[in-house]
């Protein structure tokens, strides 16, 4: 960029210029930053997005600052001219202020070249696997502080977007919408509904926040969270923490009017007889999970509270009756239990106006620790209301192998994960029996690669969910998955994905 000028017109050009006023300055910064570096920097802010931006903007900010306040003395004897005055010298900087400087401007100039000789498809395809740089860098931090930075990252859209279309194969529809890939996130990550649209920015195809709780609550002490890392499984014991329902609802309602009109410039494009990939606010299918508070002694009025506030945002609700870490929570799967609560929230949905979309299907997310006759029991239940689906599953408060006698296992808490994949899976191939196969399941638990959530479709599984193989394989693992799934489907002869759903049955 500071190379010395090629004519002797460009070097009396900079030499008659002089730093004092603003407009020189500009001149001198025109004269540095030819045409085509410019352009390149262009093309990374058109494709990269605000990443690449802001490094751009740093890189061309910083090496004009260098200049407009020693403009000779950046650019070493630019005219060989009689009696021209030596330059200053540059002011020395510290080692590590020089390698930061020249990877910036190394990464820009790189990113530039790499744009300019790549098509959109691949560019995205390169940003995602560029993603597993920083995976070891999360792994050095506190657990709970590195989900807190990823949130945060994808809230501000520092996370690479996804703008390769889903093979068909792959798209399906369940309650009236169309998913455009099975494979969504948990409930769990985005607890407070702070990064929804970067989340679903980055392929999944539907997103699940919460659990959100009516009245604001911090959960259980921590340290709440701990690294299984060599067996890819985490224990935790967050008890529920959620900024309560108001703050949720003021956020999912700003987004709501963000995803409206990213729906409604979509249909420009498309036929009125077309159902597109997406729920009833836009782009994505987004999921709404609802907790009860720790304190509170009426679970239903809780959850009919979240109901009330939260399901004119949402594409599905759950009704999260499994999570370990509250307690008496579970106690509410029990047949009457859960029947009568049911039924209550049940009758709170309905009873809201709702417009040609009807209300927003409900489901029961629960736990992989049940018996056989708790799970006859829910099975029954479900059949009886109507419900609309159940997730399979939560964490569990059992210890599978491998992580039977690691130390970090014994902390108490709800273990997810790998070693969570089989206990799950056969809890789900028992439901979908059950149940006939009448009610959408969802498989969660153990998921980390295409091949995991083959088995949980043709266990039974309508969708999929994972969040802790996406916790240690960030980004990247989501269009490696769905590559993978696509691999299977098509190596046994289905040709959707509607296919597969319980073809270990058949």
């Amino acid at each position: 960029v500071l190379a010395k000028p090629t004519n002797k017109e460009s070097s009396r050009e900079l030499k008659s210029l002089k730093p004092s006023s603003k407009s020189n300055r500009r001149d001198i910064k025109a004269t540095l930053f030819r045409i085509p570096f410019a352009s390149t920097v262009d093309r990374i802010n058109q494709m990269a997005g605000r990443a690449a931006t802001s490094s751009a903007k740093w890189a061309r900010e910083f090496l004009f600052r260098r200049v407009s306040s020693n403009p000779l003395g950046a650019i070493r004897n630019c005219s060989s001219a009689p009696g021209a005055t030596s330059a200053p010298k540059v002011p020395h900087f510290s080692k590590k202020g020089r390698i930061l400087t020249g990877a910036t401007i190394g990464l820009a100039i790189a990113g530039g070249a790499y744009v300019s000789t790549a098509d959109e498809a691949t560019f995205c395809g390169w940003l995602f696997s560029a993603t597993k740089v920083v995976n070891p860098f999360f792994a050095l931090l506190d657990a709970e502080f590195a989900h807190k930075l990823a949130v945060s990252a994808a809230a501000r859209g520092w996370v690479p977007r996804e703008k390769r279309p889903d093979p068909q194969i792959l798209g399906l529809e369940v309650w009236g919408r169309k998913f455009s890939n099975p494979i969504g996130l948990a409930a769990g990550f985005d607890k407070n509904a702070e990064a929804t649209e970067g989340l679903l920015g980055l392929g999944f195809g539907f997103v699940e926040v919460g659990s959100v709780t009516p009245v604001p609550q911090e959960g259980n002490p921590k340290p709440r969270i701990f690294r299984i890392s060599q067996d890819g499984a985490i224990v935790n014991r967050c008890g529920f923490n959620s900024e309560g329902i108001v703050v949720v609802a003021k956020r999912l309602g700003a987004q709501h009017g963000k995803r409206m009109l990213a729906e409604t410039s979509g249909t420009l494009s498309t036929t009125s007889d077309e159902v597109k990939p997406g729920g009833k606010s836009g782009p994505g299918i987004l999921g709404v999970n609802l907790g009860k508070n720790k304190t509170s002694e009426d679970a239903a009025a809780d959850y009919v509270q979240g109901v009330h506030n939260l399901s004119q945002y949402a594409d599905y609700l759950v009704i999260n009756v499994s999570s370990p870490n509250t307690a008496g929570l579970r106690m509410l799967q029990g047949r009457k239990q859960l029947k009568d609560l049911v039924k209550k929230v049940q009758a709170a949905r309905d009873e809201m106006q709702w417009g040609d979309d009807g209300p927003p299907p409900l489901l029961v997310k629960i736990a992989p620790d049940l018996s056989r006759g708790e799970l006859e029991d829910i099975a029954a239940v479900a059949l009886a209301l109507h419900l609309d689906g159940l997730i399979i599953s939560n964490t569990t408060v059992s210890r599978p192998e491998p992580v039977t006698n690691d130390p970090v296992a014994k902390e108490a808490g709800g273990l997810s994960g790998k070693p969570l994949f089989a206990l799950s899976t056969n809890m789900l191939r028992e439901m979908y029996t059950l149940t006939r196969g009448k009610i959408p399941l969802i498989g969660c638990g153990g998921v980390s690669s295409g091949e995991d959530a083959y088995k949980k479709i043709r266990a039974g599984a309508t969708l999929v969910q994972l969040y802790t193989g996406f916790a240690y394989g960030g980004p990247a693992l989501i269009p490696q998955i769905k590559e993978e799934l696509v691999t299977c489907l098509e190596r046994d002869g289905f040709k959707s994905i509607q296919e597969a759903i319980g073809a270990d049955h058949r």
